[in-house]
């Protein structure tokens, strides 16, 4: 059976592409179409296009990433597939009705990371795989969540795009695809074991992972990446707009924060200056996904 790292940009998953060779590395990238939100070097927009064969103007995340997996290749000697789905425009954008992922509809991540990944796997492989997935020795429920989802023999199996038609009338079928295993489970890594490998590595991380404006992020994290990254984050506010002018106004339901929305919580003032350190990864979203 051949094996899958599944690569979100972050130390945790890096770590194991580092440490737990496999057959193939493979990364989703998540890309929107707002041109004041463009990666800056053009040059190295055009190396991701050539990867994803597609037009990349910008990640819904931090621009970091793009570097992260760029490092990341070159620190382990082996090629990294990068693949991709729709833009998250087109993602959100429901039969003309804008529809912003939330609690009641997390269609994120299935849309812009597995489908690709799934994709990619029909074309590629196509015969069940052993998918590595980074969750560390601490995060056992999240494996037990992960699990549920197997059948008997230990197998997932998906609706699969197989088939892309012009005509829109594309050809699906159920197939099993993975089984998954946990290697930093098994092996009790924790997160202090990941921070000090890459504490003198040569690979450039992100501050945090996750889109800009994830829905699992707390609304103080929110706001303090609304004037870090304030492009990013304007593109959330007008499309939860849009989506709520599209459904007559009605205010959009947006985990359990009492329906804040993301222009909400854009005009929140801070009594303290806050900094990166402020904050940690359950903040950012990571303990939700």
């Amino acid at each position: 059976m051949k094996t899958v790292n599944s690569l979100s940009g972050g130390k945790t998953s890096s770590y194991i592409a580092a440490n737990y060779p496999a057959d193939y590395d493979v990364f989703a990238l998540v890309r929107i179409e707002d041109k004041r939100c463009t990666f800056p070097d053009k040059k190295l927009r055009q190396e991701v296009e050539d990867r994803i064969q597609a037009p990349f103007i910008a990640t819904a995340e931090d621009d970091t990433i793009i570097y992260t997996m760029l490092d990341l290749e070159q620190y382990i000697g082996r090629k990294i597939t990068w693949v991709t789905g729709k833009t998250f425009d087109k993602v959100i954008d429901r039969n003309g009705k804008t529809r912003v992922p939330q609690v009641t509809g997390r269609f994120c991540t299935n849309e812009m990371k597995i489908k690709p990944i799934q994709e990619w796997w029909y074309k590629t492989i196509n015969e069940p795989v052993d998918m590595r997935i980074g969750f560390r020795a601490n995060e056992k429920k999240r494996v037990l969540n992960v699990k549920s989802r197997l059948d008997k023999d230990g197998f997932e199996a998906d609706r699969i795009r197989i088939e892309i038609n012009k005509n829109k009338n594309d050809k699906w079928k159920e197939l099993k695809w993975r089984t998954v295993s946990f290697p930093l489970v098994d092996d009790n890594i924790y997160k202090d074991t990941i921070e000090a490998y890459w504490k003198d590595k040569p690979v450039r991380f992100a501050w945090q992972n996750n889109c800009i404006g994830c829905f699992h992020s707390t609304p103080l994290n929110l706001n303090y990446k609304s004037r870090k990254y304030p492009n990013k984050f304007d593109w959330f506010v007008r499309a939860e707009n849009k989506c709520m002018k599209d459904y007559n106004n009605r205010k959009w339901y947006k985990g359990d924060y009492n329906n804040l929305t993301y222009q909400q919580v854009k005009k929140w003032k801070p009594q303290t200056e806050l900094f990166d350190d402020d904050f940690n990864e359950c903040d950012s979203g990571y303990c939700g996904i």
